[in-house]
């Protein structure tokens, strides 16, 4: 197929820019000093409130790791209400049933939490201007675009009642709250399940859980929607119901934690120009594919001649890539856009991290005109280390456990992770885990934590302990990591994959670990390496919390290392220094 050169021509010029002309840098600059010198930092007391955002994956594959989510959220309102008693480095030491009951090892983690608000959003938020995920496409759904509002909805599309129809819930044990919120542990936790729940599996390919939760927390202009117009993508009106649900749900002394749930990278694509056309489905009517990347790219993503095709080549050579055409739509399927984008198609579609990791630490932020603004999630004067971000993502659980061979013990603080495992060096070496290497074609190699090899996709029910084995189904991303799921899931109907035929066979998720067939009952999770999530956390140092997906398969509920307790015990580390010690 040609492809419309003008149209991409124009478009993918804009890779040049950080941001349509503009760049994503720290915006804010010191004060000036007077002759007396800076005035001296005052450091707030610990915050009285706690304000907790899940943004929530609700792609097709998502079911599992939401249902586990649901699972851990009496945990975690628990552990909230009734703090445990812990060592210096924030363990778990001693588990009393109750405030009364003194700690016979430890100390408190911090004072029960007596004013809560808990928010949910899902990761879909439209097509960013293209054709999927947007009302003009047949298999349109609602859930495709949320948004970033709070959801409300549960699992059979009832409406969750939330804090006077605020869209979130409130945690308010003494009545403080006028009217009072909920009271009752059990039912705030029933009610949060049943929202996490109620995301769905019917949400976007394209999965943007960190523009989501920019939109809702930071955006100083959420849009109401993303327009093409005159070939480009636009940004139009502002979200006033975002901005009352965001104005309601921050308290100005609050600490935040952001929960990112997600089995799948991030893919945020960016809301201007032509960065659309990633997620581009047709064009008149016809498929449509990207112009390959140049020869360069297969090398050296990071050489200046690592361009698409479409774009202008500057004073780079001709290149026999670049013959007019568009890659073949085997070399380009939709599913896999936001995979290896600058090897493949010569541009990085995404935002860049950097929008990102200024929304979550600095004071200021630039606006769609790149205008400096006051960031709102700090307008109060929140200071950084209050807002904490938590991801739980496709991360094995050996590589990041406190010991190698004993969830039980703990996970490892961000700021103390063998990141060279799950990431990709800047000199280009691969993460030391083969299971973290993105990758479409099966893969080989042994962990260096647990010394398992990487088995074939022939390979019997749980070959390799912590991804069943590799797999050869077409246009997916091979998989980290599996986890049990209890019950199992019968996907006939095509409610899960392992209900699609196609995504079956060989597929570690649906198959029996009696007999080894495949079939349509999906018994485990799955998630695949999620780079961009990752280095978030990474980035973030000590306000990032790395949880994980892979939970070990204990499947018993009172167990410490059941599903996703593990990487809540990690959340209240990370947040205990910012909320009131016990007294």
């Amino acid at each position: 197929m040609l492809i419309a050169r003008p149209l991409l021509v124009a478009a993918l010029a804009l890779t040049t820019l950080s941001c349509g002309g503009r760049t994503e840098t720290r915006a804010d600059a010191p004060p000036e000093e007077d002759d007396d010198g800076p005035p001296p930092v005052t450091k707030p007391g610990p915050a009285s409130s706690l304000d907790v955002l899940f943004v929530v994956d609700n792609g097709f594959t998502g079911g599992a790791a939401q249902r586990i989510m649901a699972q851990a959220i009496p945990y975690m309102v628990d552990r909230l209400v009734n703090p445990r008693c812990v060592n210096g480095r924030g363990q778990i030491v001693d588990a009393p049933p109750n405030l009364e009951t003194q700690c016979e090892v430890g100390i408190r983690d911090f004072a029960p939490q007596t004013d809560i608000h808990f928010g949910v959003v899902s990761s879909s938020i439209g097509g960013h201007g293209a054709d999927i995920c947007s009302p003009v496409a047949s298999d349109y759904d609602v859930t495709q675009d949320d948004g970033a509002r709070l959801l409300t909805r549960a699992e059979d599309d009832t409406v969750v009642p939330t804090y006077q129809g605020l869209g979130f819930l409130a945690w308010d044990p003494d009545g403080a709250a006028t009217p009072p919120g909920e009271s009752s542990p059990i039912a705030l936790g029933n009610a949060l399940r049943s929202i996490v729940q109620g995301a769905g599996t019917n949400g976007c390919l394209f999965n943007a859980p960190l523009e989501a939760a920019y939109r809702f927390l930071v955006d100083p202009a959420p849009p109401v929607s993303i327009q093409v117009v005159g070939g480009r993508a636009q940004r139009q009106g502002v979200d006033t119901a975002l901005l009352e649900q965001r104005d309601a749900f921050l308290r100005p002394d609050s600490a935040v934690l952001v929960v990112v749930v997600s089995d799948r990278d991030d893919c945020s694509i960016r809301e201007e120009g032509q960065f659309y056309l990633a997620a581009q489905r047709l064009v008149g009517g016809a498929p449509f594919t990207l112009p390959p990347a140049r020869s360069e790219c297969a090398t050296n993503p990071d050489d200046a001649c690592c361009l698409s095709c479409g774009q202008p080549q500057g004073n780079c050579p001709p290149d026999p890539n670049c013959d007019g055409t568009a890659l073949p739509p085997e070399d380009d399927p939709l599913s896999l856009r936001c995979f290896d984008q600058k090897r493949r198609f010569g541009i990085d579609f995404d935002y860049p991290l950097d929008r990102y990791l200024n929304g979550f630490r600095e004071n200021t932020v630039q606006d769609d005109t790149g205008q400096v603004v006051q960031n709102p999630l700090f307008a109060s004067g929140r200071r950084p280390e209050r807002v904490m971000v938590a991801t739980l993502t496709g991360v094995p659980w050996p590589d990041v456990a406190i010991a190698s061979q004993d969830l039980a013990a703990g996970l490892e603080p961000a700021t103390e992770v063998t990141w060279e495992r799950l990431l990709t060096q800047d000199d280009g070496t691969a993460p030391t885990d083969p299971l973290m290497l993105l990758s479409v074609a099966p893969r080989t190699g042994t962990s260096p934590v647990t010394e398992t090899e990487l088995a074939p996709p022939e390979a019997g029910p749980l070959a390799n302990p912590t991804n069943g084995h590799e797999h050869a189904l077409p246009a997916t991303l091979q998989f980290s990591c599996t986890y049990a799921i209890d019950p199992p899931v019968n996907c006939g109907g095509g409610r899960c994959e392992c209900g699609v035929p196609e995504l079956q066979p060989q597929n570690p998720v649906c198959q029996d670990p009696m007999t080894g067939l495949y079939d349509q009952v999906q018994r485990y999770g799955r998630a695949t390496p999620a780079p961009r999530l990752l280095e978030l956390v990474r980035e973030l140092g000590p306000q990032g919390i790395l949880g994980t997906l892979c939970a070990g398969t204990e499947t018993a509920p009172a167990a410490p290392t059941f599903g996703f307790k593990p990487s809540v015990d990690a959340m209240m580390r990370g947040i205990r220094r910012q909320l009131v010690p016990f007294q």
